[in-house]
């Protein structure tokens, strides 16, 4: 057996269902980010174990859990509120765990949206550390969320979880990702001035994740990388062949991509998006004393 930790903010809508899929396991964790809506009511009416931590970012959340939260077993899967385990991944896990030359295992997604599976433009199938053994896994911040720190060989599996990206409607989503867009941006710039493509990783990786993280360093270099994205993710990928769906992922994708483009230009020249110089407001601020005692004494 393993325990399921579920990460969770605001989460209303959604840790009912996700909790229900992870009573699977006899020791479910629920570790939240201070929520402000009904999460604590709801996910209390379970069997579940419920633990407030402040939320910092995603690497440091997860590397606390792990570190400050007892639980139960000696593995242990990670599910955020929008996932659902299934029995099938369920089983998988407890097969990957009894083998025990691992400690850790990868677990590719499903992104839901729009009431279907978004296969082809998500780069199906992506990988996520998930599957873990006590003291073997950590996690450090990378741009908006984290990579992994493995002490030890990982493996893969095969069987999937639904990720329902979008179940809080479509607002929360984008005020969502206008915030990952401002970590992913100074990620970039670091990347940028202090970083370089793996292009032996590239095209010769060991693994999907590796792969993945080497095409993402050379993506953050091509030009016109919004309209770039757009087109790798709807005809290279066969986003076309997802729908109406696809074309409307896609799209927000490259949307993303632009803000973060937007945010790095706005990090490196401040003056870009305003058009006025920051010595201009510096020095504004300067004379906003001897402007206000001007006017006082203009009103005495």
């Amino acid at each position: 057996m393993f325990s399921i930790f579920i990460l969770t903010h605001d989460e209303e809508r959604d840790i009912a269902a996700c909790i229900e899929s992870a009573l699977l396991s006899d020791d479910v964790i629920v570790v939240d980010s201070c929520s402000r809506d009904r999460t604590r009511a709801i996910a209390t009416q379970y069997p579940v174990r419920f633990v407030e931590h402040p939320f910092a970012s995603h690497g440091q959340q997860r590397t606390w859990m792990l570190e400050n939260v007892p639980y139960r077993h000696d593995w242990a899967y990670i599910l955020e509120a929008d996932e659902r385990m299934t029995p099938e991944l369920f089983a998988e896990c407890l097969e990957a765990i009894q083998q025990g030359d691992k400690v850790g295992y990868y677990v590719a997604e499903r992104v839901m949206f729009m009431g279907r599976w978004i296969r082809r433009s998500t780069q199906f199938p992506r990988y996520q550390l998930r599957l873990l053994q006590r003291g073997k896994v950590w996690f450090d911040d990378y741009g908006h969320t984290e990579r992994e720190v493995v002490d030890g060989p990982t493996g893969f599996l095969q069987e999937t979880y639904p990720h329902y990206t979008c179940s809080k409607g479509l607002g929360r989503w984008i005020d969502k990702h206008n915030r990952y867009s401002t970590d992913e941006a100074a990620e970039t710039l670091r990347q940028l001035q202090k970083g370089c493509v793996d292009w032996r990783a590239l095209f010769w990786g060991k693994s999907e994740v590796e792969r993945r993280r080497a095409l993402k360093d050379l993506s953050l270099r091509l030009p016109m990388r919004p309209l770039a994205r757009w087109f790798y993710m709807m005809f290279v990928l066969g986003g076309w062949r997802d729908g109406r769906a696809g074309l409307a992922w896609c799209t927000l994708q490259a949307f993303y991509e632009y803000l973060i483009v937007l945010k790095v230009r706005e990090l490196n020249h401040p003056e870009y998006l305003t058009g006025v110089q920051p010595d201009e407001d510096i020095a504004e601020l300067k004379d906003f004393p001897a402007d206000v005692a001007a006017i006082e004494n203009s009103a005495v």
